[in-house]
């Protein structure tokens, strides 16, 4: 499995860096096509609802659960085990 990969996004006007796994990346550009916008503006309507939290997650957790629970339903193809 790939390391994370440092992203910049840029979220009300200001740039951030985001470093998540390539299945990650690629799970939140299929989000961002499927609903038509941007990256940058899904990321950033996550963070709204990441800050509303009492207690906030940090924007890279906030945004892999999301992934998480909006393609939980989906088949994942099984990682190769690396392990005789």
């Amino acid at each position: 499995m790939a390391g994370p990969v440092k992203r910049s996004v840029t979220i009300a006007g200001h740039a951030t860096s985001v470093s998540l796994e390539p299945v990650f990346w690629a799970a939140l550009d299929r989000a961002a096509a499927e609903d038509a916008i941007p990256v940058n503006a899904l990321v950033a309507r996550i963070d709204a609802v990441r800050i509303e939290a009492v207690d906030p997650p940090n924007l890279t957790s906030a945004l892999r659960v999301w992934l998480f629970e909006r393609f939980a339903g989906e088949q994942v193809p099984p990682t190769p085990n690396p392990l005789p």
